[in-house]
């Protein structure tokens, strides 16, 4: 896997903190820093995500995408997934996080809690090498909700 950031700077220029991720499956990904009122030209101009936000967004992803997998080959009918992701970071340098916490809205006809709370797990214990690896300085802890429909 592979991935090169691009500092573009602020339209064009060569201020701000505007940045641009190519990944290696040739999809694109803008990043941006928050405004520094401070020290302007150390910060961003609030364009996209901030690159932390991109990690627990992209967490929140691999770990939703096992869920859906792991019901689906268990023959559950799941018909939608979404978590949301809150956290805590350090207060000093380097900022990691220190907490996250995933609440999943799972969503299909006939799913047991059981199979969720396991799908989950699952994610967790083997599978989201994102959270596996966050969870070296995070505390992670999860929960979910069940939707059911016709």
């Amino acid at each position: 896997m592979e991935c090169t950031v691009t500092w573009t700077g602020a339209a064009g220029t060569r201020s701000g903190m505007g940045l641009l991720a190519e990944t290696g499956s040739g999809h694109v990904l803008a990043m941006d820093g928050a405004p520094d009122a401070a020290r302007p030209e150390n910060g961003g101009q609030n364009l996209a995500p901030r690159p932390m936000e991109t990690v627990l967004a992209g967490t929140g992803g691999c770990t939703a995408y096992d869920v859906v997998l792991i019901l689906r080959r268990g023959r559950h009918d799941v018909r939608g997934c979404s978590v949301r992701l809150t956290s805590e970071r350090a207060e000093t340098d380097p900022k990691v996080f220190t907490a996250i916490h995933m609440h999943f809205t799972v969503t299909g006809k006939g799913l047991s809690a059981t199979a969720v709370e396991r799908a989950i797990a699952m994610s967790h214990d083997k599978y989201c090498s994102a959270s596996i690896m966050l969870a070296k300085t995070a505390r992670i802890t999860t929960s979910f909700d069940l939707v059911e429909v016709d």
